[in-house]
């Protein structure tokens, strides 16, 4: 193993909040297209049904063209919800680095609603760093539009 592989650690994204709607209202806007345009990017080819893949496009940067590539692996229904999000390409480092991670929504119902949870997990430091600095404050962002778009519901 090299130095730099030992020195490698994993790092998760971990988001938990309890909004005042029903896990049914929620998981429609995790699992609509049209809704996940609204609170996180417009989805090319989603589906809420295991094994599908499909794509979001973000900004480019050197030369990562900008996608991410998702694989549904797995769906409980108005439970939880998780996908495999990769993109990047090898020559980059920070911005566009390689990155292979999977994406976990998890609904409980509670008194005051839902909890939400969210787990981005598998970023590797210091590879990176940069997506993991960028995604920790983009996902509070995109959490807080999910509350708002499923109370439009």
């Amino acid at each position: 193993m090299s130095a730099a592989a030992s020195k490698a650690e994993t790092r998760d994204i971990v988001i938990d909040e309890v909004f005042p709607h029903t896990p049914e209202t929620i998981w429609k806007a995790l699992t609509s297209a049209q809704l996940i345009a609204r609170w996180l990017m417009q989805p090319t080819g989603f589906e809420a049904v295991e094994g599908k893949s499909f794509t979001f496009q973000t900004t480019p940067g050197g030369n990562w063209d900008g996608v991410i590539h998702c694989r549904v692996l797995e769906v409980v229904p108005n439970r939880r919800l998780v996908y495999a999000w990769k993109g990047g390409d090898e020559r980059n480092a920070g911005y566009g680095a390689p990155l292979d991670t999977v994406v976990t929504w998890s609904l409980t119902p509670v008194e005051a609603g839902t909890r939400i949870r969210l787990i981005h997990a598998g970023f590797v430091l210091p590879k990176n760093e940069s997506a993991y600095t960028v995604m920790s404050g983009g996902w509070k962002k995109v959490v807080r539009k999910l509350d708002e778009i499923s109370g439009e519901e």
